[in-house]
């Protein structure tokens, strides 16, 4: 057995572990009750899945003995959030769901918000969370037009638009009608808890209204806002009395994956659900509690959670501050059996279309490691430049972690060496990239990709051997259509790919991303400058020509339509051939609906 004298040390007693690879890297933290016994597990059974592809990768381990199970559950925590660790499950997106916001002080609005985002004032409520960031909007919307709320920010000096039409009370200069307020106040608040018989009553009157008056487009357009309503009340087919906001957690494993449902129950009714999907590793329970303690660090807290009784209530409790049950009869256990059963629905019904995005990504990214006789790839930085004719130069960053973009880790760069010097472009942004990670210790790459052929490798060599960086490096290049054709090895061998496979898919994939994104930022610098680039990146055009010609000219339409006659009676003949001669290549490009910019 792998590790058996080291094992053979390990205390029966409770601790947090930490699997390493041949690198050091820690790949996945544990705990355990019984250290010895949890440990030894990985190393004396046959595994399956993502397990098994854990365990192989395993070089080393430690561990630290805790005082308690709890206590190493703590530990477990903490370390997990130093060392984000690929093999444990991770929320992949920070952002945290909508919720309305009413805000009384000093007038009252409301306004859609991010958990996260919320500042805790007096004078604010809370509602949700809601299905999405849509649903939220289009019942704010509904408030808005049915009551006379404050819709500006600020405190314009005139009435505005929404006073004259009925739908504010002038809050910035009229006085203001206090039981009027607490009226609205109250029914709002009313609908946002529950009852949403007084937004229907108030709805229904609108439109009748509006019929009277023969307003049909109007009082159609309530009825749709009225159905819509009615379709988000539906879905609310849980119903409690005690209008306690709760949650409800339940998980589902099979086919080596972890279902984890969350039922969101807000005034005694079910408002939302979140279905999470993982590969599973040996310790499901522990993934588990750690997921629910990372989805609270991000998510509003409710005033009771249910779990099941799979689940160590005291190590959620210790991080999650809330009463936590395991309910065993009744209602409440019927709630956890519903959650159970929506994290299987899930599951089953998503597992085809898990099973093929993981033959895109995963097992992509594995291939590809396979490929350059890589042990592992987590996270990989691809970058590309672009110019316009010699202007606008700039360079983009992707990054791929464990098969899929991470776009949070994005980056865009503006060139300040020679535009058309594709070699020192891709020293400069890599130095500037690494050499900033190297200061602010952040994750470097297992692999940079670099869209393009020697050239640009040696640029990336250079970098790497003046930082004393060991990383991977490969080329992409394209064929003279412009697509995916080779990938080129750091000692400038060509990797032969069969174009059928998922590595190729992989890499076009990801050429196409970072040309994207790279594309994206060059359109935006050039959309900021476009009245003046022509003139700005012209050789021989400074600032007192190009007011010479805007003067006599007085537009750039003008310009872009002078003859090459007409524009050398401002500027030198040679300058102004130089300008007609951009101009015509830029209109040819627009007219065939191609981008005005080159690759380096």
């Amino acid at each position: 057995m792998k590790f058996k004298e080291k094992l053979a040390l390990v205390p029966h007693q409770p601790g947090s572990y930490q699997m390493k690879d041949k690198n050091g890297t820690i790949i996945y933290v544990g705990k355990a009750k019984d250290l010895h016994k949890r440990l030894s597990s990985y190393f004396n059974r046959i595994h399956t899945g993502k397990t098994a592809k854990m365990v192989s990768l395993i070089d080393d381990f430690t561990y630290i003995v805790a005082a308690s199970e709890l206590e190493a559950f703590i530990i477990e925590i903490n370390l997990i959030k130093e060392f984000n660790p690929k093999y444990n499950i991770m929320l992949t997106d920070d952002k945290s769901y909508p919720y309305i916001e009413y805000i009384n002080k000093p007038y009252p609005r409301l306004k859609v918000s991010r958990y996260l985002n919320i500042k805790k004032k007096d004078g604010k409520k809370l509602f949700g969370p809601y299905p999405n960031a849509y649903a939220a909007r289009r019942i704010v919307n509904l408030l808005n037009r049915l009551y006379p709320l404050k819709k500006c920010e600020g405190k314009p000096k005139d009435l505005c638009l929404y006073y004259h039409i009925g739908e504010c009370l002038g809050y910035c200069s009229k006085k203001i009608d206090s039981e009027q307020v607490n009226k609205m106040e109250q029914e709002i608040l009313a609908f946002l808890k529950g009852n949403d018989e007084i937004l229907r009553d108030k709805l229904m009157t609108k439109i009748k209204a509006y019929s009277d008056s023969l307003n049909y487009e109007m009082a159609l357009d309530l009825k749709k806002e009225l159905e819509y309503i009615d379709i988000i009340l539906a879905k609310q087919k849980v119903e409690l009395h005690d209008f306690i906001n709760r949650d409800v957690i339940a998980y589902y494993v099979n086919n080596g994956y972890l279902s984890i449902e969350i039922l969101f129950i807000r005034n005694g009714k079910l408002l939302n659900h979140k279905n999470t999907i993982f590969p599973i590793n040996l310790d499901i329970e522990d993934d588990v509690e750690y997921f629910i303690a990372q989805f609270y660090s991000k998510n509003e807290i409710p005033k009771e959670i249910l779990i099941p009784d799979t689940l160590n209530l005291t190590n959620i409790k210790s991080v999650v501050l809330t009463n936590i049950l395991i309910p065993q009869k009744g209602v409440k256990k019927d709630l956890i059996n519903m959650a159970y059963e929506n994290a299987k629905l899930n599951l089953n019904n998503k597992f085809e279309e898990i099973q093929k995005d993981e033959s895109r990504t995963i097992q992509a990214n594995e291939e590809l490691a396979k490929l350059l006789n890589m042990d592992n790839i987590t996270r990989i930085d691809v970058f590309d430049n672009s110019n316009l004719f010699g202007s606008f130069a700039v360079s983009g960053m992707v990054v791929f972690i464990n098969g899929k973009p991470a776009k949070n880790e994005y980056r865009k760069y503006k060139v300040s060496v020679d535009v058309n010097d594709d070699y020192n472009t891709m020293k400069e942004i890599l130095y500037r990239r690494y050499q900033k990670a190297l200061v602010d210790r952040s994750q470097l790459p297992d692999l940079i990709i670099v869209d393009g052929g020697e050239n640009q490798i040696r640029a990336a060599l250079e970098i790497m051997d003046l930082l004393h960086l060991k990383i991977q490096v490969v080329g992409l290049k394209k064929n003279d259509k412009h697509r995916t054709n080779d990938l080129i090895y750091s000692d400038f061998s060509v990797i032969n790919i069969d174009r059928m496979s998922n590595v190729f898919h992989y890499l076009t994939r990801m050429q196409d991303e970072v040309h994207r994104f790279t594309i994206t930022y060059h359109r935006t610098l050039r959309s900021k400058g476009s009245i003046s680039s022509i003139l700005d990146d012209i050789e021989g055009i400074g600032s007192s020509r190009k007011k010479a010609l805007l003067k006599h000219f007085g537009s750039m339409t003008k310009i872009k339509n002078a003859t090459i006659e007409e524009l050398s009676e401002i500027i030198p003949l040679n300058v102004a051939t130089k300008l007609k001669k951009y101009i015509e290549e830029k209109d040819k490009k627009d007219r065939v609906g191609g981008s005005f910019e080159t690759d380096l």
